[in-house]
């Protein structure tokens, strides 16, 4: 017996992996819907690459009841309008967008890093998945902090188009095009030309002086790894189509040692080191995509600190950032609370 699960926003980048990871990993569905707006009412899909194809239903029609989990990729507006009416229909929500993150009431979970918190999904039926860049950030911290107990970390993100959704990519592929045959190149979406350019700005400013991107990265990892843990972060849109990359440097109350912690990350569930000091034995995003481990490369002692590391942390953002994390969190919901397929 398997579970009914219906993917919310299923025709956009992210729904679109969901489908896709769930068919590749095989989880145990009884049926499947993908649901988007009106728009896209009655459009076939397909479920991966399993043969089968969805037709796309009306999230404004679609009646919850009976259904065990809702994958939300839909953005906050959507979510604060539907996931409350899933979640009180009986249907466990997972959800995508930053609405319910720093709820707390809603566990934010990375299941490799806090499994234990999604018990307490019961108290909204809702269950939130984090920011992209954040998501792998703590994969990679997790261990280390587990080993020599991480007091700061200053991270510098170079992150993909695809974070900011279809109209994201076309923008670079258009800009680039342009550029070449000469044509006008004015930015649209992003607030300046991402092709050849690098941008030092994702999502709003906040009184402060940094952005929202920022912001979520330091209190998502707070809440998911320990609120102790002090972070500051400049997040960066780069002309890369998917995959995240972050520079990041800790550092430790315990002495540890970049042997122990390749050793450590080698280990660790979600990771792959690929750590050779020579030309190419570094992961870039290109290498990254369409993969589900957060590559972790670069490791090295920082002298200028007593317990420093400095590491290279590189993830495809559609999955670990967000569809693969938001299915692994179904696995773990599944497991340890719902307990219903075979």
């Amino acid at each position: 017996m398997g579970y009914r699960v219906a993917v919310v926003g299923a025709t956009g980048n992210v729904g679109r992996e969901i489908l896709n990871i769930l068919a590749e990993r095989q989880f145990p569905l009884d049926e499947v819907a993908a649901i988007a707006s009106s728009s896209s009412t009655g459009d076939v899909i397909d479920f991966g690459d399993s043969g089968e194809e969805l037709k796309v239903k009306n999230l404004e029609h679609f009646d919850f009841t009976g259904w065990d989990i809702a994958l939300f990729a839909a953005g906050s507006e959507v979510s604060k309008v539907y996931a409350p009416v899933a979640a009180a229909a009986g249907c466990t929500v997972i959800d995508n967008s930053s609405l319910y993150r720093m709820d707390p009431d809603v566990p934010l979970i990375v299941p490799e890093v806090n499994p234990e918190a999604i018990a307490g999904f019961a108290k909204k039926n809702i269950i939130a998945n984090p920011n992209c860049s954040t998501a792998q950030l703590v994969v990679a911290l997790k261990p280390l902090h587990d080993a020599a107990k991480i007091k700061r970390v200053v991270v510098a993100t170079y992150q993909s188009v695809s974070g900011a959704g279809k109209r994201g990519m076309d923008e670079l592929f258009e800009q680039s095009r342009n550029i070449f045959v000469g044509d006008s190149n004015e930015p649209e979406h992003f607030t300046k030309q991402i092709a050849f350019n690098v941008i030092p700005h994702i999502d709003s400013f906040l009184d402060d002086g940094s952005t929202k991107e920022e912001w979520k990265m330091v209190v998502e990892t707070k809440k998911i790894l320990d609120p102790k843990i002090k972070l500051t972060a400049t997040c960066v849109r780069v002309p890369v189509f998917v995959g995240h990359s972050e520079a990041v440097n800790i550092e430790f109350e315990n002495e540890i040692s970049a042997d122990e912690a390749w050793s450590i990350l080698r280990e660790a569930p979600g990771i792959m080191v690929v750590d050779k000091r020579e030309n190419g034995g570094y992961v870039t995003p290109v290498e990254a995509v369409g993969e589900y481990a957060t590559y972790v490369s670069r490791i090295r002692e920082d002298p200028t600190v007593d317990n420093g590391l400095s590491l290279w942390v590189v993830s495809d953002n559609l999955r670990k950032g967000a569809a693969l994390n938001a299915v692994q969190i179904a696995e773990l919901l599944g497991r340890k609370h719902l307990q219903k397929a075979a």
